[in-house]
């Protein structure tokens, strides 16, 4: 099998773009895309690639990808994405500097997009998120593209990532899934004890579907909502809801620290918090965490708010890892 190397996966990319297409033309792009290669390196690097099964030749034109040239090129491009998100996630987290006590700082935001003739729609998602539990809702709307859509920034979950981080507490977000959430459950309805649930912003009973590995993947947060899986009209109705949050263990040795931190985040900038010491039953993804760790699951606002737009099928565009902005720039509601 042919190393599938960076190059090898830009051959493939370049080839599925151009097919079919010749070793003197793809050596073309590929010196447009900065690479330094001869056209025999070329030539010998595609009949690895046709031993190996993922390209073939297409008479005298070239060649062409094959069945299994596209699905190893799907598997590079997976891959490439995980990268992207973690890194992406890891430089997000690093400059945050908000500090719950004081409200202030820098946040990680998530966007929304929509277009200006639904306006009403997304300042209605704002204020009924905003009336719940799940509130406050701090963020900012603007017109964009030349006034033709309407953006929403919302602090994200992982904002309570790069807080824990600045305090020295070791935190990355390792697995995300679809939670089971009530705004004010009755208490014998939830599987352990969360005697107030209304300073977590309501209470997350269960996960019911749990994706993730390593650290973040890919951004399975756009997945879940893209694929119609939450339910956070019925979460701000009162009612049983689905909501995306994610979950991670942090050292229970810093535990009265991250309590503090984290609830002073979720109080300032939104969403569902749950935090249990590891002999304490809960809501966990995976079964208890290991004796020494704690677990914090939590469902951000801007996740919250772009599920909502999507479920009201007005979001013409989001992104849940947008940018780092001053928490000075993003309003209350009310």
């Amino acid at each position: 099998m042919v190393e599938t190397d960076q190059r090898t996966y830009d051959v493939l990319r370049l080839l599925a773009e151009h097919e079919p297409v010749g070793s003197v033309h793809l050596t073309d792009h590929l010196r447009e895309r900065g690479y330094s290669l001869t056209e025999r390196t070329v030539r010998l690097t595609l009949a690895d690639l046709d031993d190996a099964g993922l390209t073939e030749k297409a008479g005298g034109k070239g060649r062409v990808l094959t069945d299994a040239g596209r699905a190893e090129l799907e598997r590079g491009g997976v891959r490439g994405r995980v990268e992207h998100v973690r890194e992406r996630l890891a430089d997000l987290t690093s400059r945050v500097t908000y500090d719950p006590r004081e409200d202030a700082g820098d946040v990680v935001v998530g966007t929304v997009r929509v277009p200006e003739s639904e306006r009403e729609t997304l300042d209605a998602v704002l204020a009924a998120i905003d009336e719940s539990p799940i509130s406050p809702v701090v963020a900012s709307v603007e017109s964009v593209d030349g006034g033709d859509a309407v953006e929403a920034a919302v602090p994200s979950s992982v904002t309570v990532d790069g807080v824990l981080l600045s305090a020295g507490i070791d935190s990355h977000p390792d697995t995300l899934g679809l939670v089971e959430y009530h705004a004010d459950p009755a208490p014998e309805s939830l599987p352990y004890d969360d005697p107030e649930p209304a300073e977590h912003g309501g209470a997350i009973r269960r996960f019911t579907d749990v994706i993730g590995d390593e650290r973040a993947t890919l951004d399975l947060v756009s997945l879940l909502i893209d694929a119609g899986r939450t339910d956070v009209a019925g979460a701000v109705a009162g009612e049983t809801g689905l909501l995306v949050a994610d979950n991670r263990e942090v050292p229970l040795a810093r535990y009265d620290a991250t309590r503090d931190l984290a609830a002073g985040t979720r109080a300032n900038l939104g969403g569902v918090l749950d935090l249990r010491r590891p002999r304490e039953s809960g809501p966990f993804p995976w079964g208890q965490p290991g004796w020494t760790f704690a677990s914090l699951t939590y469902a951000g606002a801007a996740e919250c708010v772009i599920a909502r737009c999507v479920e009201a099928g007005v979001a013409a565009d989001w992104e849940t890892l947008a940018d780092v902005r001053p928490r000075s720039e993003l309003s209350s509601l009310g």
